[in-house]
């Protein structure tokens, strides 16, 4: 399997429909270690599968982003939101949109069902930092990224920088850094049929 980093936008995972699941392989264990490795390289609270380029149901949380803090770490397969109560606005950031923030309206307060890495069902109840980072890793897994949720005023005011990864990741597959969006389409797709 190739290595596995985080992607940044535009690249055609980030907007890919993730797929459940069907059963935990030692290799899963395996990526979602990975997840968490270059989420705590990158400094990051949450890392989503399709930010590494797999079209999994699946995302890794841990509110502390310190290694060190392994009972803080959250994995979270074939995650469902079940109940949402409030709202409550807060600035949001994005691994694959690095040094990009705004303000995003979200759930106060959020109930999940989610299965744990040993394919044990869990439910749990979240507010503040965790409901966030829950909901922005479950909007990963839809296809949708932080400034598709913003006020289009205020979303505007970053359409520069968000053109300007636009620009990077072009120029990155014209050297030949990543291959075409359709070749990484078909990729996914493979990967997708692999989970049967």
């Amino acid at each position: 399997m190739a290595v596995l980093q985080i992607v940044n936008y535009p690249h055609p995972a980030l907007r890919w429909k993730s797929k459940p699941i069907k059963s935990i392989s030692p290799e899963l264990v395996d990526t979602v270690r990975t997840m968490f490795d270059l989420m705590y390289e990158a400094r990051g609270i949450g890392l989503a599968a399709n930010q590494v380029g797999l079209p999994y149901r699946l995302f890794v949380i841990n509110l502390t982003a310190d290694p060190n803090e392994a009972e803080e770490e959250f994995v979270f397969i074939n995650p469902e939101i079940t109940k949402r109560k409030g709202t409550t606005e807060g600035e949001e950031g994005c691994l694959s949109l690095p040094q990009l923030y705004g303000d995003v309206k979200r759930s106060e307060e959020i109930t999940l069902e989610a299965y744990d890495l040993d394919g044990q069902l869990f439910e749990i109840t979240l507010d503040d930092l965790a409901a966030r980072a829950v909901q922005h890793e479950h909007d990963h897994l839809e296809g949708i990224m932080f400034p598709d949720r913003m006020v289009e005023d205020k979303r505007i005011e970053l359409d520069a920088q968000i053109a300007d990864f636009e620009v990077q990741f072009r120029n990155q597959q014209q050297r030949g850094e990543y291959p075409s969006d359709e070749e990484i389409r078909e990729e996914l797709s493979q990967l997708e049929r692999n989970l049967g």
